[in-house]
């Protein structure tokens, strides 16, 4: 019988979601807690990677048990021994076919950036000292837009098979002194939403302009693109299911 698992989790300690030898990583906290819980190895697919220090307010992952799980029972015996940077909100029985990963339709994450020294941010959120230009890094994300190669904002060596994402969302918003950059499309390759997020900075810092996204994304190079800005900005926000609605 197949379980969907809804999750979320602070990534400051962790080396990204995806399981790894000699490191710790939130796959491996979630299987060894299902594995002792559950008295069976117990592997779980997770809806896809998260980098070193990524933080996630929703993460869905799937699992397989031989028998009927009291789905509310676990979730509180699974919270009781989960470390506090992690907590699993809910879980559901599925049919056997659903897949964490396989059959998400959308993807959205978010950066936060301070522009003062915020001691209760410094976990959550990117400083920059320089005075950003908002209406030119939006001008620059909208050009973004639309199914197109991401080649150039993806880490390099990836084992990817094609380089196209259908981006839906990129705006950037002020939420009192945090500047928040919100993006979703149907994926994202390895490193992609750093990589996005430090080239819309050049873009405010004026030492690029906002058509100079589109060369770059001709390029197909990642050296002509921006640095990837610090994880710790980073959450993944929300996944989206063709079945969302019995996720509730």
């Amino acid at each position: 019988m197949r379980y969907f698992l809804e999750c979320a989790f602070k990534g400051t300690a962790y080396h990204g979601w995806q399981k790894q030898p000699d490191a710790a990583s939130v796959q491996e906290r979630l299987e060894e807690a299902l594995t002792l819980l559950l008295g069976e190895t117990t592997e779980i697919t997770g809806a896809g990677r998260t980098d070193a220090g990524v933080h996630a307010h929703q993460m869905y992952a799937h699992f397989d048990a031989a028998e009927e799980l009291d789905c509310q029972d676990l979730v509180h015996r699974l919270n009781r021994f989960l470390p506090e940077d992690i907590v699993v909100k809910s879980i559901w029985k599925l049919h056997d076919e659903a897949h964490a990963r396989f059959d998400a339709t959308a993807r959205a994450y978010r950066y936060r950036i301070v522009q003062k020294k915020d001691p209760f941010e410094s976990e959550w959120a990117h400083r920059v000292h320089l005075p950003l230009d908002v209406e030119a890094m939006n001008k620059a994300a909208s050009l973004l837009l639309g199914q197109r190669d991401f080649q150039c904002f993806s880490k390099s060596k990836t084992d990817v098979k094609t380089y196209i994402c259908d981006l839906r969302q990129a705006e950037w918003k002020r939420e009192g002194d945090i500047l928040v950059f919100s993006i979703e499309a149907d994926r994202f390759l390895r490193n992609m939403v750093r990589a996005v997020v430090g080239t819309l900075l050049e873009v405010g810092f004026h030492k690029k302009s906002p058509e100079s996204v589109l060369e770059i994304l001709e390029a197909k190079d990642r050296s002509q693109a921006g640095v990837s800005v610090p994880a710790k900005g980073l959450s993944l926000v929300s996944i989206r299911y063709p079945y969302s609605d019995q996720l509730r």
